[in-house]
């Protein structure tokens, strides 16, 4: 039966024929989705309208409106009918009369009803003082009766929201807040409410409203269709279930899907979670455009006052190359080209979570339309930039979610597909897999420092569940992926091993704790012999704790941390049968270059400097046979008279220079028998933080002011500081200094891990020579946002600290990068 012979059954037989006709169109099984919803709404208005039309005889001056959803013509199974009657102030008991004609059949047919009887001046005032009511208004269609009243009321009703809209839209904007925090995120709910919840249907609805102010828009690419399909999930729910529900409960979930058609309840999960992360996305774009709009016309009238009634300039402060701050969002410098730049996306990602600001919706569209992909493997700094955002803890996740909804995270990382708003039905589970990956990345960073590659552990919170896409053990899917991932972005063979190991193995300490007895030394040695090292333990013991914490409160406990604990002291103890190694050998030859440029500082009593470019090619360091190399930086050459200061100076310069350090060495180099003096050689790979690099002629002066005295690096750093406005930025974990223990016979070994920052290195060494230790070498390497540095200290005369004095150093460092 058609639309067409519903509706004309509905006509010819009353309310009883209305009831049939749409018990008829509901299980039609060749009508569903939007086309069962506007016929379900006509079929309701046809029948309304011959209530209304039977009841109002000659009166005049009366409409029938529909409004909220049924203005929409989105009409579920079993959705109320919202309406209202419509009126110009005339007979009073006719209108009342005509309302009974129409609401009691409709609900003696059992049919929800949500009603009222209004002026248009009354129905304004109403909306005025109630924000439900102004919504639901904003979607007023007619239905019967005069229709220039209902016409006129819909464009005051606009009017007035456009109006107040400067006003209303934060209201809004806090209702939506309170809801998402009583109902949650609908794209991480096992039990979602479809309508509620944050992501759902009550939220596109608001993102509908805020386009009818003119005031901000939502990004429209794939926002209607993520409301149709949870309006699809809605209309089956309401059909299996025979209630008007909006929760998706358990054990309706498969029946909801067998009425839709698919595979099974998983993949309706996962359409619902894909369909709340469209519209969630676009709520956050939304409202911070809302938020920039609203500032924007608060602060204009001034500015013009103040500019003469000029048009203002938006104030564009950098943050990386090709990368600035404008408005409060992170957005492409003008000079930025995506199209030669493979590593941008990457590079504005990590800057924006560092920043712990928003990537502006524009910025990720142009990235995502032009940007080339990234060379396989990845080049250096794709890799950097990549483990900096993954530990710049809270910021990444928005972050993520913004280049995640564009498309860029497949395109970076194809597995992520198969993880990617994959439901976990475990009830310990707060997160989809995907954004469980993400969160245990976030909880690692607050670890970085207790790790001494803090960019194996951020990767490897990653990756660790990745193999949940795939059928089997989900652990020994993930080492297979972990190794060609992390071989694709451009590890070398033994970190790849690493970090196959942590994933393999990262549910070993905690169910290897909790389940066997410890005090059994084949146990502990089993643990011992899957893990291998003393750094894998060190890297497995923090990603079990960040794993567990990311999962939920149910998952972690004091009584499990402390049988952890004991767990890797025993295994250490196991793997620490072979003595200590030197963290870095002192006694490595000089090349013939750094020689040279040795003597030449010996002979001229002042710094040479040398700079060159430094590449790899693109196949990585185990393929050299072919295509273009790929930069990894600058190298930095530099060979000074042996002197006080020399550490501080060339990193306050470099600092100054807007230089980053990615590796550095300094080592003192005594010269040959015949000349009497050493030279301090620092060899550094550098980069710039933006723009072109400083000419060497231009360091080398800067470098002999900041040795004699003349120039005041501190002063400068802390100008340039305050010339930039202060930012929210990422909350690091503290800097912690250590001692090694055993690490060297020559001189103590002083360990630093800190968050990376302009001008780092400089206050490090200013502060080893306040203490008056001389640095005989350091080893200096920044892995994504976190610097792990160790530096070769010795006494005035040459000899290691004793044990009390090195470890008075080593706080009062630490007080001092904490400062």
């Amino acid at each position: 039966m058609s639309s067409t012979d519903v509706r004309t059954e509905a006509e010819d037989s009353g309310p009883s024929g209305y009831a049939a006709a749409r018990l008829r169109l509901l299980t039609e099984g060749a009508q569903s989705g939007p086309p069962r919803r506007a016929a379900l709404a006509e079929l309701t208005d046809d029948w309304l309208s011959g209530l209304f039309t039977a009841g109002a005889d000659d009166l005049r001056g009366v409409s029938l409106v529909a409004v909220g959803g049924y203005g929409r013509g989105e009409l579920s199974p079993r959705s109320d009918l919202d309406l209202l009657l419509l009126h110009d102030g005339g007979d009073a008991g006719a209108v009342a009369a005509l309302a009974d004609r129409i609401w009691y059949p409709v609900w003696d047919l059992g049919l929800a009803l949500d009603h009222s009887v209004r002026t248009p001046a009354e129905a304004r005032k109403t909306a005025g003082e109630d924000l439900k009511v102004q919504l639901g208004l904003l979607d007023a269609r007619h239905i019967a009766g005069d229709l220039g009243l209902t016409a006129g009321l819909r464009t005051a009703v606009l009017a007035d929201w456009r109006n107040q809209a400067p006003k209303r839209l934060p209201e809004l904007q806090e209702l939506c807040a309170e809801r998402a925090e009583r109902q949650g995120e609908l794209q991480y709910l096992l039990e979602p409410d479809l309508k509620e919840a944050r992501g759902g249907l009550r939220d596109a609805t608001a993102l509908r409203a805020v386009a009818a102010s003119w005031l901000a828009d939502a990004p429209r690419e794939g926002l209607a269709d993520a409301r149709r399909r949870l309006l699809d999930v809605r209309d089956a729910l309401h059909l299996t279930t025979g209630r008007a529900t909006d929760r998706l409960a358990l054990q309706e979930q498969d029946q909801v899907a067998a009425e839709l058609g698919l595979l099974d309840a998983d993949t309706l999960l996962r359409q619902v979670y894909e369909a709340a992360r469209v519209i969630s996305y676009a709520t956050d774009v939304t409202w911070r455009e809302v938020g920039r709009v609203l500032r924007s016309r608060a602060v204009r009238p001034r500015l013009r006052a103040m500019l003469g009634g000029g048009k203002p300039t938006a104030e564009r402060s950098p943050l990386a190359e090709g990368v600035v701050e404008q408005d409060g969002e992170v957005v492409l410098a003008r000079a930025a080209r995506p199209e030669r730049d493979p590593v941008l996306p990457l590079r504005a990602a990590a800057a924006a979570a560092q920043a712990g600001l928003p990537l502006s919706l524009h910025a990720v569209r142009r990235m995502a339309a032009a940007a080339r992909p990234v060379p396989t493997p990845w080049p250096a700094e794709a890799r950097e930039q990549l483990v900096t955002l993954l530990g710049s803890g809270r910021p990444t996740v928005d972050v993520w979610e913004a280049l995640e909804a564009e498309g860029l995270i497949t395109r970076l990382l194809p597995d992520w597909e198969r993880v990617r708003c994959r439901p976990q039905r475990n009830a310990v589970h707060l997160w989809t897999v995907d954004r469980h990956l993400i969160e245990t990345a976030v909880r690692a960073s607050e670890f970085t420092r207790r790790v001494h590659r803090p960019d194996l552990l951020l990767v490897a919170a990653l990756l660790h569940d990745i193999g949940k896409g795939w059928p089997g053990d989900h652990s020994v899917a993930g080492e297979i992926i972990a190794k060609d991932v992390a071989a694709r972005i451009g590890f070398d063979r033994d970190d790849v091993a690493v970090l196959a190991t942590l994933v393999r193995h990262h549910l070993l300490l905690v169910e290897t704790a909790t389940r066997r007895d410890l005090e059994d030394p084949a146990t502990v040695r089993s643990v011992a012999e899957a893990v291998g090292s003393q750094g894998t333990l060190e890297l497995l013991h923090a990603l079990t704790e960040a794993d567990a914490l990311a999962t939920g409160p149910a998952a972690w406990s004091t009584w499990r941390a402390s049988l952890v604990a004991d767990l890797v002291k025993r295994v250490a103890a196991v793997l620490s049968g072979d003595a200590p190694e030197e963290i870095v050998a002192d006694d490595e030859a000089p090349t013939a270059e750094q020689e040279r440029l040795a003597i030449e500082a010996f002979r001229t009593g002042g710094p040479v400097l040398a700079l060159r470019a430094q590449t790899e090619p693109p196949g990585g360091s185990e393929d050299k046979s072919s295509g273009d190399p790929e930069p990894l930086g600058v190298e930095l050459l530099i060979a000074v008279p042996d002197q006080p200061g020399v550490l501080p100076a060339v990193a306050g310069v470099l600092a100054v220079h807007r230089l980053t350090v990615r590796t550095a060495e300094l080592r003192a180099l005594d010269l040959s028998d015949t000349v009497d003096g050493s030279v301090l050689l620092l060899n550094w790979r550098v980069a710039a933080q933006y723009g072109s690099l400083p000419q060497a002629a231009r360091l080398r002066t800067d470098l002999v002011r900041a040795l004699d005295g003349s120039l005041d690096i501190a002063s400068r750093l802390a100008e340039r500081d305050a010339a930039y406005p202060r930012r929210r930025g990422v909350v690091a974990p503290a800097a912690r200094v250590t001692v090694a223990p055993a690490a060297s016979h020559h001189a103590t070994v002083i360990e630093v891990r800190a968050q990376d920052a302009p001008g780092l290195l400089f206050r490090i060494g200013r502060a080893l020579e306040d203490a008056d230790v001389r640095v005989r070498s350091a080893h200096v390497s920044t892995l994504g946002a976190n610097a792990v540095d160790a530096f070769y200290v010795t006494s005035a005369k040459g000899a290691p600290l004793p044990g009390e004095e090195a470890a008075s150093v080593a706080r009062a460092l630490e007080e001092t990068l904490r400062g």
